[in-house]
């Protein structure tokens, strides 16, 4: 017990590390993965070719390779960035095409005739997207999405390899300084990530509900 207490202040410190991971990752590969999926179903054969090739390229490079470049190659590239923005970036990077398909999946659930209808009254690609079919595919979008952010949640633990203090990170020094107490010590960490991926599933879980009843 007095090792849970004496790591508690590491451990909120790294947590609040991984929260800030997990927003400004996971807004960015929002903001990113929208985008590439509304290439993906553009009329442009080009930007298409653009959109499918970014996913598959970046959802078949692992993780720990995507990190590694940021925090390595950028700096001798020039870059002048802290690693924990590196971090946060190359996360962004690695799960936006995760969201994209999550976000192409719901708006292939669009009926077609809806987009059609919507070009017969003279409204362009953008306009159809955003007015149209965005609004209708964002209910079959969210559960899918907050599942792209619990994995990101446990994804955010490999910045801990490239100098960012965030929770995964935390469990070194506390595993050393109290090395008789390692198993409370990890399971401690183990329930703090779990304290942000539960309550995620669960709301998952009741917006798919909610979703269900509204079909």
């Amino acid at each position: 017990m007095d090792a849970i207490i004496a790591v508690t202040p590491l451990y909120l410190a790294g947590m609040v590390k991984t929260l800030q991971l997990l927003v400004i990752a996971g807004i960015g590969a929002f903001i990113v993965g929208v985008f590439v999926a509304a290439l993906r179903i553009s009329p442009v054969p080009a930007l298409r070719a653009f959109a499918t090739a970014y996913t598959e390229l970046i959802r078949n490079v692992p993780l720990l390779l995507v990190l590694f470049f940021f925090a390595y190659v950028m700096p001798i590239l020039g870059s002048n960035l802290d690693y924990f923005t590196l971090a946060a970036i190359g996360l962004t990077v690695y799960t936006s095409p995760f969201v994209a398909e999550a976000v192409r999946s719901g708006i292939n659930g669009v009926p077609v005739g809806q987009a059609e209808a919507a070009r017969s009254i003279g409204l362009g690609f953008t306009q159809t997207v955003t007015l149209i079919v965005l609004p209708q595919a964002g209910r079959m979008v969210v559960p899918p999405l907050i599942n792209v952010f619990i994995a990101l949640t446990k994804n955010t633990s490999v910045a801990g390899l490239f100098f960012v203090d965030e929770l995964f990170k935390a469990t070194g020094p506390a595993t050393r300084d109290y090395s008789d107490a390692i198993i409370p010590v990890l399971l401690y960490a183990g329930a703090l990530y779990l304290s942000i991926t539960v309550p995620l599933g669960i709301l998952a879980g009741y917006i798919e509900k909610k979703v269900t009843v509204l079909r």
